[in-house]
């Protein structure tokens, strides 16, 4: 009976049927008798149990992708997987090393703290005033998080009522929208790009500023993510200048995640919110040793600025957890304070992969531009190929090319136009990822693209 089909939206009659979310019928007289036909089977079917949170979160897309990958790999087939952003770059061996060693100290094993370590909340200090000059007391300023994804929905919670409304840019990481939507906020969504693909700064900030005007209540929190996932966009300081005094002028709090600190390219240094005078009065910062010394699985992130607002960070963390494993704080600090020569060597491998990608890809006719920053590549859909929209688009990728990506609408309806290629296989990989694609391509007697 079709349920796992499309057949458009209105707020009528969302059900469960065989465990698949039905998209909300409208009501005309087909689908009225369909229900009624339907209908003792769906209410057997439906849980008894209500779940109001996860009811306004969609469907996870990625899954999907991700479904059919582990669906040909089972079959045999070999998948370049340039989807999810999971560096495949070893932590260095000096960080690891440090682990193993603190983890035989049994008093390394018992409860932690909820703000980790003052060691390691000093070591994120000296990092800032390090890369950006910026003083932070690592008392009051500063408080780790167990990755930035949790510290991001932790903050939602703590700052967001429900009707509370926060400016998000879309396309958009997820947590940065969905931690608003998990908190019982509301998310008024700002365009980042152009019609024409291309990011403006000063476009996006009168848009920003459109926003907030037309907002009713208005905004209570900004998030921004720069250099951005997915889009790879990158701002200089001006802007963040420009940002903090409309959110002083208006009582607006900014929340900036910089998880691609130092995974720059071609000369550009992505700017810390933080360095702009004034800004710790309306700002905090999200930052993450993820990317920077490839500790994805380690989940080590930290929140600086606003001493009101990391301790009301604080305190609710304090109700449910008690900080990281203490092994990890202490390799992260030597992560964060040893000879950083392992930064610049892993940026100069994402550096030569995202130049092997972007070249490849417009050799074969793919027009891309080389990003300035982040370990991705935002790529416009194909012309020939636009209708199909991104889920489809990298279905078939996966199925014609054995390239796996992750498809744009996964970011926001705003990035159906587009799927993003993550810099996690070598470089012989990534020109198999080429070739797969121009087979793709070939397939559909395509030659010279046109995007």
């Amino acid at each position: 009976h079709g349920c796992g089909d499309s057949a458009g939206l209105s707020p009528d009659f969302p059900f469960t049927c065989a465990g698949q979310i039905l998209t909300k019928l409208p009501l005309g007289r087909y689908n009225l008798l369909l229900y009624k036909k339907l209908k003792p089977k769906l209410e057997k079917e439906m849980s008894k149990f209500q779940f109001a949170r996860i009811d306004r979160l969609p469907p996870y897309v990625f899954a999907v992708v991700n479904e059919l990958k582990m669906k040909l790999r089972r079959a045999g087939e070999d998948i370049v997987d340039l989807g999810m952003g999971n560096p495949d770059l070893p932590t260095p061996k000096h960080i690891v090393d440090k682990l193993c060693e603190a983890a035989q100290n049994p008093k390394n094993h018992r409860y932690s703290q909820t703000k980790g370590l003052y060691k390691l909340r000093e070591a994120l200090a000296l990092w800032y005033k390090r890369k950006y000059s910026v003083e932070l007391d690592p008392e009051s300023e500063v408080i780790t998080t167990i990755g930035s994804k949790e510290g991001l929905a932790h903050l939602a919670l703590t700052l967001i009522n429900p009707g509370d409304v926060a400016l998000v840019p879309t396309p958009a990481y997820p947590i940065h929208p969905y931690s608003i939507i998990i908190a019982g906020g509301d998310v008024r969504s700002i365009p980042l790009l152009t019609d024409e693909g291309a990011f403006e700064e000063e476009a996006f900030f009168e848009s920003l500023v459109k926003a907030f005007k037309e907002s009713w209540p208005r905004p209570k929190v900004l998030i921004l993510n720069f250099p951005h996932n997915p889009t790879t966009a990158t701002v200089d300081l001006r802007f963040f200048e420009k940002v903090i005094d409309f959110a002083k002028e208006n009582n607006l709090i900014v929340i900036q995640d910089i998880a691609y600190a130092e995974i720059a390219f071609d000369g550009y240094t992505p700017p810390s919110i933080l360095q702009v005078k004034g800004a710790k009065d309306v700002a905090v910062e999200f930052y993450s040793l993820s990317k920077t010394y490839s500790m994805a699985g380690w989940r080590v992130g930290f929140a600086a600025g606003n001493k009101e607002i990391i301790h009301a960070l604080y305190r609710m963390k304090s109700y449910l957890d008690y900080g990281m494993f203490q092994p990890i704080q202490i390799a992260a600090i030597i992560a964060l304070k040893s000879e950083q020569s392992c930064v610049e060597e892993y940026r100069q491998i994402y550096q030569r992969r995202r130049d092997v990608l972007v070249e490849g890809l417009n050799r074969i006719g793919w027009k891309v531009e080389k990003p300035k920053a982040t370990m991705f590549v935002w790529a416009k859909i194909p012309e020939k190929f636009q209708s199909m929209g991104s889920l489809e688009f990298s279905k078939m990728l996966l199925l014609d090319g054995k390239v796996a990506v992750s498809p744009g609408v996964g970011f926001g309806e705003y990035g159906d136009k587009y799927v993003r290629f993550a810099l996690v296989e070598n470089e012989l990989r990534i020109k198999q990822a080429v070739r797969g694609i121009k087979r793709a391509f070939e397939k559909y007697g395509l030659r010279n693209i046109k995007v």
